[in-house]
């Protein structure tokens, strides 16, 4: 079978359809509980608010509270969780108003960037993470996780 040049073969191009994280939706057991931590303590804007659920956000993200009567209010036992990114500056005074607030921590930070772990009323998993994708990257190829392998090529 003949190979054809290459100006006539066939070029696949993969388009990536997904373009990002859209929202978050967690299941509350009490609303006006879950609203006043996640707009009071994390500082979320408050966007809408229903008999069963509430819509807050941050630049380039939404979160969906929706209460649930299935809901247990008990962390998971796994490493399940949702991590929020703020600068530097802010981070001792975060972690101060948290804590002074009582947030129960959950984990010691074990990473590269300043992260602070903690629980929501409801027990969902949580940190307050500085640094990225870039940074964390960066970190692993000086310290490489056991097996670890990278994907630059891609």
């Amino acid at each position: 079978m003949a190979t054809l040049p290459p100006a006539y073969r066939l070029t696949i191009e993969v388009t990536k359809l997904l373009t990002g994280l859209n929202h978050l939706t967690l299941a509350v057991t009490d609303l006006n509980r879950s609203v006043t931590f996640y707009q009071k303590q994390l500082q979320l804007r408050l966007e809408a608010t229903w008999d069963t659920g509430a819509y807050l956000s941050l630049p380039g993200f939404w979160l969906c509270l929706s209460l649930d009567p299935l809901r247990k209010s008990e962390p998971a036992a796994d490493y399940t969780h949702y991590a929020f990114s703020l600068n530097a500056a802010d981070f001792p005074m975060f972690v101060e108003r948290l804590r002074s607030a009582n947030v129960q921590e959950w984990r010691d930070n074990r990473s590269e960037g300043a992260s602070f772990y903690f629980l929501d009323p409801d027990g969902h998993k949580l940190e307050a993470h500085v640094g990225d994708l870039a940074s964390r990257l960066a970190a692993c190829r000086r310290r490489p996780y056991a097996g670890m392998k990278f994907f630059d090529d891609q």
